[in-house]
Order: structure tokens, then sequence, then C-alpha cells
């Protein structure tokens, strides 16, 4: 299977919404990544849902929110309300994160745990049954235009092996420092989606960045 490729909107223009998105609608996006911060969990805040429902109006892709917040849970039903096809919250702030989990699928999305570059992949091991997919960061959380951290082939390999095990149906997003140098290797340890910000949205021509890193990734 070929990598599904997210985009991340952080790293669009947001004086041009509509612009922004018609580009992805146009280009080899399978997904539209929306990174929310709420300064926090992490120490950026970016956009909230007049912005969320924005991009919903004029995409034509689905919608992949990453919720970097520390109470995720009174906002559930408002990104679905929104649009948002896949939720993702951070294992590192869910109390109760079956419960969050089940909310999310209860309202019809595909429901996601993410986990920072220190959270180990065996505390997934009681979740990953329940998910539909796992975000592995592979920078820390708040900023795009961050180096990838090596260490993540490997803990996308553990994973791999876990979700094989367990729920083989789980798919495995990664997010953070993704090129056209890494894309390939990032695959082969096991991604299913990669997430790209700056790599994309980021250089004068987004349209021939999606195409590449698909094409990278396509062996």
């Amino acid at each position: 299977m070929g990598i599904l490729l997210a985009p991340s909107l952080l790293s669009g223009d947001f004086g041009d919404i509509r612009g922004t998105v018609k580009i992805l609608n146009e280009g080899d996006a399978d997904m539209l990544h929306l990174d929310i911060m709420d300064g926090v969990f992490v120490p950026n805040i970016s956009f909230g849902f007049p912005v969320v429902d924005a991009i919903a109006k004029y995409s034509e892709k689905p919608l992949d929110a990453h919720l970097m917040i520390t109470d995720p849970d009174p906002y559930i039903d408002r990104f679905c309300a929104s649009g948002v096809s896949m939720l993702s919250v951070h294992y590192e702030v869910c109390t109760h994160l079956n419960r969050t989990v089940n909310h999310i699928k209860d309202k019809g999305m595909k429901a996601g745990v993410a986990i920072n570059p220190h959270t180990p992949v065996s505390l997934l091991e009681d979740i990953i049954g329940d998910l539909d997919f796992v975000l592995l960061m592979s920078v820390n959380p708040g900023f795009s235009g961050q180096g990838f951290i090596q260490n993540t082939y490997s803990k996308l390999r553990r994973l791999k092996k876990l979700a094989e095990v367990i729920n083989p149906d789980c798919l495995i997003e990664v997010d953070g420092g993704i090129n056209v140098e890494n894309a390939a290797a990032v695959k082969a340890a096991g991604a299913d989606i990669i997430v790209a910000g700056s790599s994309v949205l980021g250089t004068k021509n987004p349209m021939a960045a999606m195409k590449e890193l698909k094409t990278v990734c396509s062996g």
C-alpha cells in the first residue's frame, strides 16, 4: 500500500485559507492535518473552531485533527460538528483514555491516540485494540519546521509489531520533520500516514512537493 499523505495546515497561509485548501484539494494530499494547540499542553497557540470551520467549508478531503490540548473531552462533539473525520488526543493528558476514545468513535469519527517522543509505545498495549490509528510524534509538539528525531525509526518498528499482534487494522501516523530525504525510511519502518508541514506548504511549489513525497514512498 502506498503512503497516505496528510499535509499540515499549520505551515499554510492563514491569510488565504481558501487558496491553501484549494492547493491541497487539487494535489496529492489524502487528508488535511489540523494541529490544534492550546498554549498549555504545548508552548504555542494555533487556531480554533472558526478556522476549522473555514477549512472544512472548502476542503474536499477528510480532515484529520490532532488535539494538543490539556482537556479534549469537552470539544469532541464540536469537532464532529465541524466535519472532522479523524480525531486524535494525547495519551499524556487523558485520565480516562478509553472513555475519551469511545466518545470519539460514538460520534462517528476515527479515533486516534498521539504520543510524544518520550512516551513509550508499550503504554498503548491496553488501548491499541480500540484505536483506528496511532499518531507517533517524531518531534516535540508545538512548532512546525523541527528536525526529525532519529530514535523514531526504532520506536515506529516497535509500535508496528504491537499493532500487528493486537490490532492489525490500526494505522500508524507519523508527524514531525518528515521530508523527501526521510519519508521512504519512515514508511519502511511501518508508517501508513505521514504528516508533512513545512516540507509541503513551506515550499514554493506545494503541488510538486506532494507529488515527490508520494513518489519516494511508492517503492
